[in-house]
């Protein structure tokens, strides 16, 4: 496995240089760690779903270094598109918007929509930017892991999931945790949050000047939105406070020298569970974010065969990390 110092221009060259030539390059953002071909080739694109083990009808988000690129694959672009992108870009939001005849087609799952963003994270940007240079318009990149699986959110995490030829460029931790939020602004009546984020719905809806509309079957499908995502090998159970705490009482220690039955992530149970693998879920939604996939993988390293998780707060600044616990519990 190859990796590289993001910051390191010869190491953006030669990133740059393998997007341009159809290879594949992982990359850091704020977000996650992402998985990118040039998002205008359809058989470097075909290389992303070979190497996730994911299916070629599920799209992917393209990025870009700003706008005006991002111009290049939307046949039109929706005035709510417009607001949202001018307030949030760069930065932990994809729009959906119709997608330009004749481009990427492999990307958008044979859609006639396309996801795009333009993230914040230097690295990203710089590449992006170098990848232009070298006549690469986009790059499609989904999260750098096996398909339904725990997202990736440092170098490591992206190491431990492909074979030794992949270049990984090292932009350290990922400062959100999560990935971003997916705004629909195909429809005529009603922008669509199709995937929660960061980025509240409050602050969304502000900026459009209308409420979020929820998702129907008229919604174009997005990266990231399957009932089953994000998921460890162990088993995930969501419960609430007073539940775990019923359960572990139940539970008790393992005997000893035995594997680990259970691995528990909690917020307000605390104090390590009596031979039980333990994180502390964080009271603040963003250091959620920011700690759940790393949580996720640590515990499931763990062996454990099941990792009990206190439910998170019903309120709006949760709803990203709600969202992702979820689809890996389910």
């Amino acid at each position: 496995m190859t990796i590289r110092d993001g910051r390191d221009p010869a190491a953006l060259a030669e990133a740059g240089a393998r997007l341009a030539a159809g290879e594949l390059v992982a990359l850091p953002t704020e977000t996650v760690y992402g998985l990118g071909a040039r998002a205008d080739d359809d058989t470097a694109v075909a290389r992303i779903f070979a190497a996730k083990g994911r299916p070629a009808d599920h799209p992917l988000i393209v990025h870009v270094a700003d706008a005006p690129q991002a111009s290049r694959f939307a046949a039109a672009w929706p005035a709510r598109a417009a607001r949202l992108t001018q307030a949030f870009w760069p930065g932990p939001l994809t729009v959906i918007v119709p997608r330009a005849s004749g481009q990427a087609a492999a990307a958008a799952g044979g859609q006639d929509s396309i996801g795009l963003r333009c993230p914040a994270h230097p690295v990203a940007q710089a590449l992006l930017r170098e990848a232009a240079r070298q006549g690469v318009p986009g790059v499609a990149a989904p999260s750098a892991n096996r398909f339904g699986r725990v997202s990736p959110t440092t170098a490591a995490h992206v190491a431990g999931e492909f074979d030794d030829t992949l270049l990984i460029l090292d932009g350290g931790d990922c400062e959100v945790g999560i990935e971003s939020a997916i705004i629909d602004c195909t429809r005529e009546d009603r922008a669509v949050l199709l995937r929660p984020g960061v980025l509240g719905r409050a602050a969304l809806e502000a900026v459009l000047g209308e409420p979020l509309a929820a998702p129907d079957g008229a919604a174009p499908r997005a990266s990231g939105t399957l009932a089953s995502h994000y998921a460890p090998r162990a088993r995930v159970r969501l419960m609430d406070a007073a539940t775990l705490r019923s359960a572990l009482e139940v539970l008790g220690a393992p005997a000893p020298g035995a594997p680990p039955p259970v691995a528990v992530y909690s917020r307000t149970v605390q104090g390590q569970p009596a031979g039980l693998p333990w994180c502390r879920m964080p009271d603040d939604a963003a250091a959620a974010a920011h700690d759940l996939f790393a949580a996720l993988r640590a515990l499931d390293d763990s062996g454990a065969a099941l990792i009990w998780v206190e439910t998170p707060p019903p309120t709006p600044d949760w709803e990203g990390v709600r969202d992702r616990l979820q689809r890996a519990a389910a």
